[in-house]
């Protein structure tokens, strides 16, 4: 029977320490500085062990030692293109490289990633939304910074770039309310428990009109629960906004503004208003919320809610290379714990598709 192969684990059980400070402290990656009795101690114990470092290990360290990793739940929403054009631009200016782990929102994937990132070891995750398993995300925090773009979530001890999704809601609703609208429809992707944000999107607009008394104007219409099982693809947000304004319009004519949770499903309720052949916003005002690219063209002009979204995403990869750099100044056994928390006040952006209903008389 051969000799048992040494392992980074029994370094680590033998030398009393982390099997990350093994890991780092034999690959020369010194992420954060060690006593040079604990150097001594791991190199000691490993020379004690037999234990040698594999070749190939050594190349991999040193090919992902820049490295961030960005946790990102689709690429064909440009919502998600926008928070990636800010993370890249501070990583790049860094001297960092950012590696995507394109979940699908698919929650296997996810997961499947996150063991993996106790074999890449990058210096750092940036979640595009809120993970879908925190006990595990806050136990990784513990030896990997990771920031959360995402829902503001007051029990996750992670750091955050963060946005309370009732306030856009409730802005989107005050925008109408404030022009006279009340037969209203706002139309979403899936509300299921894995979507806090869309939930709290829809609420913050639903308090506004209760507040106005005229909740009972208005329609929340969204799309089946088993599509967010479904791998998203480029049009997806786009055809869940364009089919349900189809079943919205059989349903009743009599709308004077129709919603979008996000822009893509805005740019498909223009659509289909488009091809039933209704004046925008004359007969029916539509918004919806992101301010990605598209909706500024000329031929769009969409109403929309502002959240600074690339600015998220270069705080999010300046709060990694933060930590990166101030862990480097302190001794592994004492080093701080500090928690990062931005917020973005959002801003109403008017332009061309909402107005006044037909029937209201300007005071």
């Amino acid at each position: 029977m051969g000799k048992k192969k040494i392992t980074s684990t029994d370094i680590a059980k033998a030398a009393g320490v982390s099997q990350a400070t093994v890991s780092m402290v034999l690959n020369k990656k010194y992420n954060v500085s060690f006593s040079k009795s604990t150097i001594d101690k791991v190199e000691s114990t490993a020379a004690k062990l037999g234990y040698s470092l594999p070749k190939h290990r050594v190349k991999k360290g040193t090919k992902l030692q820049k490295l961030i990793v960005a946790f990102c739940p689709t690429i064909t929403n440009p919502y998600y293109v926008m928070l990636m054009q800010g993370i890249e631009e501070v990583a790049r200016e860094n001297g960092y490289g950012v590696f995507v782990c394109n979940t699908q929102r698919d929650l296997k994937r996810e997961k499947n990633y996150l063991k993996m990132m106790q074999e890449v070891k990058p210096l750092g995750i940036i979640y595009l939304c809120n993970p879908s398993f925190t006990k595990e995300v806050e136990e990784l925090s513990e030896d990997i910074p990771i920031v959360i773009i995402g829902n503001k979530e007051e029990d996750l001890e992670v750091d955050t770039v963060e946005l309370n999704n009732t306030k856009p809601g409730r802005m989107m609703a005050r925008h109408l309310l404030d022009l006279g609208h009340k037969k209203v429809a706002f139309i979403s992707p899936p509300l299921t428990k894995r979507q806090p944000a869309r939930i709290k999107r829809v609420e913050g607009f639903r308090q506004e009109f209760r507040k106005a008394g005229l909740e009972s104007f208005l329609t929340i219409k969204s799309a089946d629960d088993n599509l967010d099982l479904m791998i998203p693809t480029i049009d997806s947000e786009f055809k869940m906004g364009y089919h349900l304004t189809k079943e919205l319009l059989q349903e009743e004519k009599d709308f004077t503004a129709i919603i979008g949770l996000n822009d893509m499903i805005a740019f498909g309720i223009l659509e289909a208003l488009q091809e039933e052949k209704y004046r925008i916003p004359s007969d029916i005002s539509v918004m919806g919320c992101d301010n990605t690219l598209f909706s500024r063209f000329h031929g769009i002009s969409l109403t929309t809610i502002d959240h600074f979204v690339p600015l998220k995403g270069r705080d999010a990869c300046d709060i990694i290379v933060k930590k990166i750099n101030s862990s480097k100044s302190y001794n592994i056994e004492t080093k701080p714990t500090s928690i990062y928390h931005v917020e973005y006040e959002p801003r109403l952006i008017a332009r061309g598709t909402t107005s006044y209903p037909k029937d209201h008389k300007k005071r």
